[in-house]
């Protein structure tokens, strides 16, 4: 891992530079509904999927494949005027918590199985990243509350990781998420 700076005596690597940069571009251009989100989002999820797989977080690895997938189909499905963001009928927000829950549920026992690290966490920040992921590119203003609970989830996690300026990007995230969250509804409700 190649230093480029220390920080408080945190070593940061040129990878989790690049990650945090690029990911923290590909957020805020999703908060105005901005197409453009999608190649920094991709961008930085690949450089996160190599550092999350240097300290054996498998879930949120895999979770960068998820947001791969995402961006690609996020970059097709929003058009070229970028997000026209809705709402979902309370039928199916309970739907979609109750599937989160049941899925992190039955996935954490799972990852410990296999030896992940910080297996209830991980699997948390894994499929309800999914679920906003999802929510996101099919412009629902509810991805935004989701998101901002992932990213208080997050930032612990990855500080209990000593993953330290990734923790502090997710500090950001979830300043960010608010600011999402109150424009997309705003949006949604015109």
């Amino acid at each position: 891992m190649f230093i480029i700076f220390t920080a408080w005596n945190y070593p940061v690597t040129i990878l989790e530079l690049s990650a945090v940069i690029t990911s923290l571009i590909g957020v805020w251009l999703g908060t105005n509904g901005a197409r453009f989100t999608w190649p920094w989002w991709v961008t930085g999820s690949i450089l996160y999927g190599l550092l999350f797989l240097q300290y054996d977080l498998i879930a949120s690895a895999a979770l960068q494949l998820v947001f791969i997938a995402g961006g690609i189909w996020g970059w097709f499905g929003w058009g070229k005027s970028g997000a026209k963001p809705g709402s979902l009928k309370n039928k199916e927000r309970i739907i979609w918590l109750l599937a989160l829950v049941v899925s992190w549920i039955l996935l954490a026992p799972a990852l410990a199985s296999i030896g992940a690290a910080a297996t209830w966490l991980d699997s948390f920040i894994l499929l309800g990243s999914l679920t906003a992921q999802i929510l996101m590119v099919r412009e629902k203003f509810e991805a935004w509350p989701i998101w901002f609970v992932v990213n208080i989830v997050a930032t612990v996690h990855y500080a209990r990781q000593d993953l330290w300026f990734t923790s502090l990007l997710y500090v950001v995230f979830t300043f960010i998420a608010l600011v999402g969250w109150r424009k997309w509804q705003s949006k949604a409700k015109n």
